[in-house]
């Protein structure tokens, strides 16, 4: 059975939550959001990626653990739709951009054992934009703990994402993977291109269900 589970993914900034909502507005999905405020470790970090990566990243793996193995078996096992505001591949990007070798190889270990049976979305929203873009939308929402973020971080992060996106797909060919360019279709701002983009998601879903139906 086909249900739809939806991951909105993209770098710190992009607009993930605000589209997330709008899908699950929209379509009356369930809707899991990522609530980063809730990492004790976070304003840390910013301040010191050295010393708070390990704690912060762990926090953040084992969170979203949590989540995503409720979320799938009080919906998802029960087919009800979901729209997320991260996929939890999330983790090693960020993991391999703030760990050191030692640390980032019991992660990994760590990462293994947790994500091996949890559920796996069935359509990718990966959002981009340019680092100007980014940093006006971390500028607009103020979250105090984003103030001081590094625009070469940033940057770092937004790459990471341009270069892994792709090699995701190829390596999981039955999965849709919708690409928005957050400069050109400004969904935050823009009523038309949110509608755009949802008519994009309606019909990756109904490809989805009909190919369900098929086999």
């Amino acid at each position: 059975m086909f249900v739809p589970f939806i991951a909105v993914e993209g770098p710190i900034g992009v607009g993930k939550t605000t589209l997330t909502a709008a899908i699950a507005k929209t379509f009356s999905y369930q809707q899991l959001q990522e609530i980063s405020s809730e990492n004790p470790f976070l304003d840390q970090f910013y301040q010191d990626k050295e010393k708070w990566s390990f704690q912060t990243e762990m926090f953040f793996l084992c969170n979203r653990y949590e989540q995503l193995k409720q979320i799938n078996k009080d919906y998802i096992s029960a087919g009800i739709p979901v729209v997320a505001d991260y996929h939890i591949f999330k983790n090693m990007l960020f993991a391999q951009r703030t760990l050191e070798a030692s640390d980032l190889a019991k992660y990994k270990e760590i990462y293994r054992i947790l994500t091996q049976d949890l559920p796996m979305p069935n359509i990718i929203i990966s959002l981009s934009a340019s680092l100007s873009t980014l940093q006006q939308r971390i500028h607009e929402r103020g979250r105090y703990y984003e103030s001081d973020m590094d625009s070469d971080y940033l940057q770092l992060l937004s790459d990471d994402y341009s270069s892994y996106i792709p090699e995701f797909e190829k390596a999981h060919p039955d999965i849709s993977v919708l690409h928005i360019d957050g400069d050109q279709m400004d969904f935050v701002r823009n009523t038309q291109d949110l509608k755009n983009i949802l008519a994009r998601v309606d019909a990756a879903v109904q490809k989805g269900l009909n190919l369900n139906e098929t086999t």
